[in-house]
């Protein structure tokens, strides 16, 4: 069998959706049947379509006034930055092209608060807002502009949700509503709005094929699946339901062809309601963890393993000094509950974890050969790379004043508290101390440097030295591994 490709909105191709025709099949069909039984009825049941009550008419009016409604609230997004060259014929991956891509997003407060897709603005050194017509008169006072274009400040893109929060300067916005995704159910009809291709203000129709559809069984991460159509610049874009609420952000689809099948997945909208109020509330996304890495258990890997049972979630790995580790955990543990909560599956396990609070403990139920074993472990946050290098860094050593940042010399220490990196010397960005006077993407913390313009370094004082050098340069290009993949980074001077 021929698996699925995935491809995210900004790489698939235009293809239209059929859904409204088999409607109109399906209702037309009810018509030629209510109209032969007129026939026979006399000319009492005819008149009710001769005044005006005409189904198709009533579908068609309910979706214009939805399509109204929700319009004003979906924006388009325009991103600015720098990537390699796709082009396959050129095998030169020093050779960088500034592109802009195109997405959407949606309005989630009226104080200029905007959702998308994180995947949208990832690399992004300029974001832009266009706002709807509607949105835009409310926006500004003056009416001058028809479609009024904001600089964007990027608050968060948190890659495990891809999401992002935008803000602009705006007030009286027209903001969606997000459902509870929870209450939501396969055949619901439901509109994915966006900016198909660059095209401004679309909608598409469709049914939720699936509320709940993995992509990844060992993962914990669920979309809501539609055969509305999803094309390129759709990107997060809201799906909404017939009260003109967002049950979900148009994220991706599955294709063999590299073109829309009918399979669009959405972030579900509780994940984006729980994204939002965090960044909005403490400035940042939280992650929990107990420190153990699973999978859901296969009736292979049960007769593998000989285990006694062919679902539920097996315990592959405890990271040593972390909560399960202290708690007594360990590998080849079957997790039967999560606070009195029976766990069939990796998501379960995920959203029992996720419903506690930082600092609070999960009480585990758990299987161990013939055992049955208990076991309260603490929740903790998930420490990203600038939480691990914080405690290494002393400002006035650390300080590479041309970038802004705040950096460590790679040593045995560090490599050990981080991933395989590609190399074994270089400079870790621990974090940052001002903006910069570059312009650009700049780096991020954990990132390690390999190079400037082509110049290797492998301490502080050797990066400084070739900043130095280069400082009258009107552009700088850093080699950095980044989550395990190496990028350039193009810095330019503001002249």
């Amino acid at each position: 069998m021929e698996s699925f490709r995935r491809r995210d909105c900004k790489q698939i191709s235009l293809i239209a959706s059929g859904i409204f025709c088999l409607s109109v099949l399906i209702t037309s069909s009810a018509l030629e049947a209510q109209s032969n039984k007129t026939s026979t009825l006399g000319p009492t049941k005819r008149s009710i379509v001769d005044s005006g009550i005409d189904p198709l008419q009533q579908i068609s009016k309910s979706m214009q006034e939805l399509s109204k409604r929700v319009s004003p609230s979906v924006v388009q997004i325009f991103s600015t930055g720098y990537a390699p060259d796709s082009d396959r014929e050129h095998r030169n991956t020093d050779l960088l092209l500034r592109g802009l891509i195109s997405g959407s997003g949606i309005i989630i407060a009226s104080d200029g608060w905007v959702v998308t897709n994180a995947h949208v603005v990832q690399g992004a050194r300029r974001i832009r807002i266009r706002l709807s017509e509607e949105a835009a008169a409310s926006a500004l006072r003056d009416g001058k502009s028809r479609h009024a274009l904001f600089d964007a400040q990027l608050l968060v893109a948190d890659r495990d949700t891809d999401l992002a929060l935008l803000k602009i300067e705006a007030t009286d916005l027209p903001a969606l509503e997000l459902s509870d995704s929870s209450d939501l159910k396969q055949g619901q009809l439901v509109l994915a709005f966006g900016s198909p291709l660059g095209l401004d203000n679309s909608v598409s129709m469709g049914v939720v094929s699936s509320v709940a559809r993995k992509l990844d069984p060992d993962s914990p991460t669920i979309y809501v699946q539609t055969d509305a159509a999803i094309n390129p610049g759709n990107s997060g874009g809201p799906l909404v339901d017939t009260s003109a609420r967002v049950v979900g952000i148009n994220t991706l689809i599955l294709t063999q062809s590299g073109g829309n099948e009918g399979i669009g997945l959405a972030i579900p909208s509780n994940v984006v309601r729980s994204v939002y109020n965090q960044v909005r509330n403490e400035g940042h996304v939280h992650h929990h963890q107990i420190g153990v890495a699973a999978r859901n258990i296969t009736p292979a890997l049960a007769s593998g393993l000989g285990l006694d049972r062919e679902d539920g979630v097996l315990i592959e790995d405890v990271i040593p000094l972390s909560p399960a580790d202290t708690a007594g955990l360990i590998a080849g543990d079957v997790v039967l509950s999560v606070n009195e909560k029976r766990v069939q599956n990796i998501h379960q396990f995920a959203l029992g974890l996720y419903s506690l609070a930082i600092g609070e403990s999960a009480r585990l139920e758990i299987q161990r050969g013939k055992q049955t074993l208990s076991y309260r472990v603490p929740v903790t946050e998930k420490k990203d790379v600038q939480g691990r290098l914080a405690d290494l860094v002393t400002t006035e050593q650390s300080k590479v004043p041309q970038l802004d940042i705040l950096a460590l010399t790679l040593d045995d220490k560090l490599r050990s508290m981080l991933p395989p990196l590609r190399s074994r010397f270089g400079v870790i960005v621990a974090g940052k101390y001002s903006e910069g006077t570059y312009l650009g993407e700049g780096t991020l913390p954990g990132d390690v440097i390999y190079a400037v313009s082509g110049r290797f370094v492998d301490t502080i004082e050797s990066l400084r030295s070739a900043l130095d050098d280069f400082k009258t340069a009107d552009a700088i290009v850093l080699q950095v591994e980044r989550l395990g993949t190496l990028h350039y980074v193009v810095l330019e001077t503001d002249k």
